[in-house]
């Protein structure tokens, strides 16, 4: 994919870095110069880039890409990815804006990156571009009334790169080939380390005078020569990534060790040539060595804490069983999972995942969703319950009709929002990298400090002491260990069932002062009944059968409980009008209606005595014509969930649109005591924005529509599972499953994250407020420089990856 490493004696293409051939006469003019290319496509791609105000990339790009020419065949291709048949399994529609994965292959640096997200940016109708440097994995959105996912394909090829629809095997042989390459470095390194020190332990050995000078020389000559492949193979990266953060004008952790190395290595080499001062190739290998063994060791931590999040996408199983002429006939097919459509028939075996989500037709099973939704215990799956793609058939086979594929999924939605949290960096994690930047230039100013003040003191000293200083500070709790614990902490909460949408979620649960419940479908299961119903005019089933009209496609349990109640529908309602948190308004056979909270649908009209839950008013324009009573159950988990998060320390408070004493009723059964009911969308709003007035910190909870305006006021929200979209995009938490207690469980991982990054970050000072000064006092060679360097950055790591015992 990329080209060695240029020579400066062979002429190069300026593009693709390929040696230019005799007679190739293609130019490209790059801010007045004249640069050479191999080929008239390298030619046509350069033009591309710098035509389109890019030009930057070359100055800071570090590697270089592939040839437009290998990617000719692909992109007669392209076209076939516009077909909605082909775009079913990974993108996702929402009206005309598509969103889709996509794995990029080419990706060598942060350069790369940048220029990528620029270029697609700027195309006409991208919304947003968004690439994870770490699994190589872009997130596009656009509007398919402007531009086609072909055009943005070619579009990141016309600049010398491959995009594929993501999958997971391609992602894994990428993983693969770093893996690899990073062993091979390793294996140089340490191989070259034992050569160097066969020769320099005679030489530290050898008494004076027993050895001759050319004796010695040549020592000298064998070491310079086994160390040359280790600087200049197995140290690279590091000159890599120092050359890229010096071209985005910034200062990383590569920056003090290509310095280190560097100099060393060019003073070791002097020292041969001119047979004068002393030579480090021992020091130079064992820290390149241990520098790596810990980069390599780190880079297998990060993988690991990654695992849980990418784990989800391995879930649904590459192939089905398809029953093509079921119920006539049971005929077997094996295909792609990806080929499957809505109402097709599945067969799923015990033991086997399933490939889509669905309903049963056939068969009686448990289903394990606890690597989906956290619900610890299988559920019961019968004919005409739903069943989430990626879950495990545990007893028996059941055959099931396939509702949604690909994109539309539960597990896709839920990567998508995991995505979105592992995209936006928390404000430490920000504030970390600010200050790791400014960290890399203090120890350079230091390590300048050191080598004058040690060339005046002992200049046979000053070099490897001042190596010692840049290699043995360590910026990686700030750089490297803050979103490695995020990471860690993120995959946790997504195994445990709940997921975090956004980047601050984990940093403010933390914080939280104040857990703000709403009631119904919340801390009650949200599973309404209809208990009675009071007629004023009219019979019971008439009543029944209007305020279903009226209810028809609404989400909210209460519209469920009616619907059941009522039967098959027989009547339909037009001109529905819905007042959030109120009822709703419309028109039956001619007449206008209202159902909904009293207060709406019957102002000024006394609710019969006789009815004590949540009740709700059937009207017309003459006045009632029917109350209903309905009742709700509590969470069996509200108990214990109210009990734990008081433990923690957090004030409780329950505001509902129920009846103020249904609620109050609740909120003494509970034990909280700030417990009000009767509450419209706008009360609660002010409530919260009282209590964040009085310096609280708010995390809300809730599920239905009229909960959206609130849950987006909190500086935290979650939402369970069975609520309303609305809620759950207004929301930084979704809570997967009905184990309410999982919400005390997010808070005290929320706060062991905290205890670990704090505990990151004391270390990174402690270790380099003791370091740098025993390094700059001559108290460390500098192999134990890249000991301790190596070992403090897996140490941060690794106290990161406690966070899956929480």
């Amino acid at each position: 994919m990329t080209s060695p490493a240029p020579s400066p004696e062979t002429p190069r293409c300026f593009h693709c870095g390929d040696a230019l051939p005799a007679g190739a006469d293609y130019p490209i003019t790059l801010r007045g110069e004249i640069k050479p290319a191999c080929c008239r496509g390298c030619q046509a791609v350069a033009q591309v880039i710098i035509d389109s105000g890019n030009a930057d990339y070359y100055r800071l790009r570090t590697d270089f890409p592939a040839t437009a020419e290998a990617a000719l065949e692909e992109l007669k291709k392209l076209e076939l990815y516009d077909l909605p048949e082909v775009q079913a399994g990974f993108v996702k529609a929402e009206g005309e804006v598509r969103e889709a994965s996509l794995i990029l292959e080419g990706i060598v640096c942060a350069a790369c990156v940048w220029l990528n997200e620029r270029h697609l940016r700027q195309l006409p109708g991208v919304i947003s571009a968004d690439i994870n440097f770490s699994t190589r994995r872009a997130r596009v959105r656009w509007d398919e009334g402007r531009v086609k996912l072909s055009q943005i394909l070619k579009a990141v090829q016309e600049i010398g790169y491959l995009a594929h629809p993501f999958d997971t095997s391609r992602q894994e042989e990428l993983y693969r080939k770093e893996r690899n390459t990073a062993i091979r470095r390793l294996a140089i390194a340490g191989l070259g380390m034992m050569q160097v020190m066969m020769y320099a332990i005679p030489v530290y050995l050898a008494e004076e005078g027993t050895m001759t000078p050319d004796i010695l020389q040549l020592m000298r000559i064998a070491g310079m020569v086994l160390t040359t492949p280790v600087v200049f193979y197995s140290a690279w990266p590091f000159f890599q990534g120092a050359a890229r953060d010096l071209a985005v004008r910034r200062l990383g952790m590569d920056v003090p060790v290509a310095l280190g190395v560097a100099v060393a290595y060019a003073a070791s080499v002097w020292a041969v040539l001119s047979r004068s001062g002393e030579v480090y190739f021992d020091s130079v290998t064992m820290f390149v060595f241990f520098l790596l063994t810990g980069r390599f060791l780190e880079m297998s931590a990060r993988k690991r804490s990654a695992e849980a999040a990418e784990s989800l996408i391995k879930l649904i199983p590459a192939a089905a069983v398809r029953l093509p002429h079921y119920p006539a006939d049971r005929t077997e097919e094996t295909v792609a999972a990806v080929k499957l459509n809505p109402g097709d028939h599945i067969l799923v075996g015990p033991g086997e995942s399933f490939p889509a989500d669905g309903r049963v037709v056939e068969g009686a099973s448990t289903a394990d969703e606890s690597l989906l939704t956290g619900e610890s215990t299988p559920l019961a799956k019968q004919q005409g319950q739903a069943v989430i793609g990626g879950s495990l058939n545990l007893d028996s086979p059941l055959v099931v009709q396939v509702e949604k594929v690909g994109a539309d999924t539960v597990l896709s939605g839920i990567v998508r929002l995991l995505d979105r949290a592992l995209a936006e960096k928390p404000r430490l994690a920000l504030a970390a990298d600010r200050v790791a930047h400014w960290f890399v230039l203090v120890v350079l100013l230091i390590s300048a400090g050191v080598a004058m003040a040690w060339y005046a003191i002992d200049p046979s000293r000053a070099l490897w002491i001042t190596v010692s200083v840049l290699v043995v500070t360590c910026p990686c709790a700030l750089a490297l260990a803050t979103p490695a614990a995020l990471t860690v902490a993120l995959g946790r909460l997504t195994r445990l069932g709940l997921l975090s949408t956004r980047g601050h979620a984990l940093e403010t649960l933390a914080r939280a002062t104040d857990f703000v419940f709403d009631k119904t479908g919340t801390l009650t299961t949200g599973r309404f009944r209809l208990l009675q119903t009071e007629t004023v005019r009219g019979d019971a089933a008439s009543a029944l059968a209007i305020a279903a009209a009226l209810e028809q496609g609404a989400t909210h349990p209460v519209a469920s409980a009616i619907r059941e109640a009522a039967g098959a529908a027989a009547l339909q309602a037009e001109e529905l009008n819905y007042l959030p948190g109120q009822g709703v308004q419309g028109r039956v056979a001619g007449r206008t209606y209202r159902l909904g909270a009293p207060v709406y649908a019957a102002p000024g009209h006394e609710l019969p005595a006789s009815l004590n839950g949540s009740v709700i008013a059937l009207a017309d324009e003459a006045g009632p014509l029917a109350w209903f009573e309905l009742g709700d159950e509590l969470r069996p988990q509200a108990p214990a969930l109210v009990a734990q998060l008081k433990a923690l320390g957090l004030r409780l408070r329950l505001y509902s649109g129920d009846r103020p004493e249904n609620v109050a009723r609740m909120g003494r059964t509970l034990g909280i005591e700030d417990a009000r009911g009767g509450m419209l969308p706008a009360d609660k709003l002010a409530a919260v924005r009282e209590l964040q007035e009085q310096g609280a910190i708010v995390a809300m909870t809730g599920d239905g529509v009229n909960d959206a305006p609130v849950l987006a006021q909190a500086q935290v929200s979650i939402a369970v599972d069975q609520g309303a979209e609305a809620a759950q995009a207004a929301a930084d938490m979704v809570l997967l499953s009905n184990e309410l207690a999982r919400l005390a469980d997010g808070v005290r991982l929320a706060r062991k994250t905290q205890v670990i990054i704090r505990q990151n970050l004391l270390w990174s000072v402690l270790y380099n407020v003791i370091a740098i000064p025993a390094a700059a006092l001559g108290y460390v060679s500098p192999w134990l420089a890249g000991i301790g360097m190596s070992m403090s950055s897996l140490l941060v790591v690794l106290n990161a990856m406690r966070l899956n015992r929480v």
